[in-house]
């Protein structure tokens, strides 16, 4: 069971309220999975925001809800058994959990779409990867492209967008003929055929080589200059944060435990756990001066062992007894940075 997160003087309440140049704004977020062992709740109590025109990235470990934050924002949680069972999404004024399936839909694919983790799985073998983009075009760009004919030729554009050469012989290959680098290419067009207003890329460069990585990056922030799109990036990559990002959100055991400008986090990171994560960076040079790669002790609590107080405290060297005892709420130390530490109370 999770710890009952206290409301104290300190709590900042208007940590993560709606600005007016915010493009999604996420408010006390809760997604559960009923299983036969008991309720997991993979987010609890999520708060974060994403301005317009912005690169926002999602880091931590494996297994501290990343991917269940994004599939939240779509609404592609499976039920049974996960549902999201509390909280607000808002996107360009409206909440999407207040939406029924078919407005949901609208804005699925066309308003916000996504990159999945695994291109050369998320592509359907037994459809060409034209097809597969028309799709997209015809369901939701009816006003664009009316026919399967004029969609082909939207998609071929969109090939070529994205680097692909020959666009108009690639249309009829499947994602078999391709490379992983190519697949992931393709993945980016079919999320940005519809001119989305939020990119949701979900640990994009996973599977790709580092060159194919940098290409993929560059060609990423290219287009979304070039559409005016906003992208939420999931990865456990510092390094690609640091690329391609403005903002940075912490996850920790299902809750945003620090964010703010990405320079900050770098300069100045606050959580003991992001703290953690910066030191765990490789750095040239650090053997031949006799320095040891620095790990986080322990591993990320699962729902069985989830500790009292800050979820943290197990594997944290700056601990106190309230940690021990009490879940901290948020406390905003400056403008633009927000952390969940009792470090922080004023």
């Amino acid at each position: 069971m999770a710890t009952e997160k206290p409301v104290t003087e300190q709590y900042q309440a208007d940590a993560f309220s709606r600005r007016k140049d915010d493009l999604l704004v996420i408010h006390d977020l809760h997604t559960h999975f009923f299983t036969p062992d008991g309720v997991v709740r993979a987010l609890d109590g999520v708060d974060l925001r994403l301005k317009k025109g912005t690169t926002l990235g999602l880091v931590g470990e494996s297994g501290c809800g990343k991917t269940v934050l994004a599939l939240s924002i779509l609404r592609l949680i499976q039920d049974p058994p996960g549902r999201i069972v509390k909280g607000s999404i808002i996107f360009e004024g409206t909440d999407l959990l207040g939406l029924d399936e078919q407005e949901i839909r609208k804005i699925r694919g066309n308003k916000i779409s996504m990159i999945f983790q695994e291109p050369m799985t998320s592509l359907n073998p037994v459809f060409t990867i034209g097809a597969q983009i028309a799709e997209v075009i015809l369901l939701h760009q009816r006003h664009r492209a009316s026919t399967k004919g004029q969609a082909m030729d939207m998609a071929v554009e969109m090939l070529k967008m994205v680097g692909i050469s020959s666009p108009a012989r690639r249309i009829n290959d499947y994602p078999h003929q391709l490379s992983g680098g190519m697949c992931q290419r393709v993945m980016i067009a079919m999320a940005l055929a519809c001119r989305p207003s939020l990119m949701i890329a979900d640990e994009p460069t996973t599977a790709l080589d580092v060159t194919t990585q940098a290409q993929i990056l560059c060609l990423m922030k290219d287009l979304k200059d070039e559409i005016d799109t906003s992208i939420l990036l999931v990865t456990h990559d510092l390094g690609v944060v640091a690329q391609s990002c403005q903002e940075v959100a912490v996850m920790y055991t299902g809750n945003v435990v620090e964010y703010a400008l990405v320079e900050d986090i770098f300069a100045l990171p606050l959580h003991p756990y992001t703290k953690g994560l910066m030191r765990a960076i490789p750095r040239i040079g650090a053997r031949q001066e006799g320095k040891t790669l620095h790990a986080i002790a322990g591993n990320v609590p699962t729902v069985r062992d989830m500790p009292k107080g800050c979820t943290f405290h197990n594997r944290c060297p700056e601990v106190m007894d309230i940690c021990r005892t009490e879940y901290p709420p948020v406390f905003r130390p400056k403008a633009d940075h927000v952390v969940r530490c009792w470090r922080y109370v004023n």
